[in-house]
């Protein structure tokens, strides 16, 4: 029997193989939008608002035409709320819209807080994701992604596409081919071990952490997809348990991008 450290040696090779095959599929592979070209907490966090429940070419769409109308969380945390629905119309789940007007007048100090959270006279979303998520519409995914991605926090960030990664590869877990008598049997992994996996996997540096964060959310969108991933096209099938499992030829079909 292996020991416990042996396990954790042999565990720790096949993270550190992971990222590497990641990023190096990430560097060729990456698709080019406009929220990627951005450090500004503000436009990450209405990218990250949008995105949710939105496919990515609608967004893509609304992004630039919302950030013309309002450009900073000063002039959003300033409008009406019937200007801020007229710039979101179209994208559907009218929450976030109405989350992320709160929280921009929250953050400007013109909310029932009294006070912006930076308190320093500047309109500022903080970097911590512990205080990122006591604002209105702001989940741990979204704490996490804002923190990432405009702050270069060394942090996780964990979405449909990351857990649906994760579970696949470290877990050997792929509920859309077990059978529903074993898909009855078979206990769901609790999100806290999904969560303690991202901590594990995601890198020291602040700009790779970015990198990763980035990296791994667009092989959930792109090659392992909910339905018929894409497993001969997977950068990171030689350390995946479920991908191994597949046979070569099983899933050639094309599958709409995300």
């Amino acid at each position: 029997m292996r020991s416990v450290r042996q396990k954790s040696e042999v565990s720790a090779r096949v993270r550190t193989k992971f990222t590497r095959k990641l990023l190096a599929w990430w560097a060729r592979a990456a698709r080019d939008l406009p929220w990627r070209k951005t450090r500004d907490p503000y436009r990450v966090l209405v990218s990250e608002f949008m995105l949710q429940q939105t496919q990515v070419s609608r967004v893509a769409e609304y992004y630039p035409r919302f950030l013309e109308r309002f450009p900073d969380l000063e002039s959003l945390a300033r409008a009406r709320p019937r200007a801020v629905r007229e710039a979101w119309d179209g994208l559907g789940y009218y929450a976030r819209a109405r989350n992320l007007h709160a929280l921009a007048k929250q953050v400007a100090g013109r909310g029932e807080a009294g006070e912006g959270v930076a308190g320093n006279g500047v309109p500022t979303l903080p970097d911590d994701p512990d205080e990122l998520i006591k604002l209105p519409g702001i989940g741990p995914y979204t704490a996490g992604a804002v923190a990432s991605f405009a702050y270069e926090k060394p942090v996780p960030a964990v979405d449909t596409n990351v857990r649906r990664v994760l579970s696949r590869v470290f877990f050997g877990d792929d509920r859309q081919r077990v059978s529903r008598e074993r898909l009855t049997r078979q206990r769901p992994i609790p999100p806290r071990r999904i969560w303690d996996l991202a901590r594990a996997l995601v890198p020291r540096d602040g700009k790779r952490a970015w990198k990763f964060n980035q990296a791994i959310m667009e092989l959930g969108a792109l090659i392992c997809v909910a339905r018929k991933p894409r497993c001969p096209q997977c950068p990171v099938r030689p350390v995946c348990r479920t991908g191994n499992t597949r046979r070569t030829g099983e899933n050639s079909g094309e599958e709409r991008r995300e």
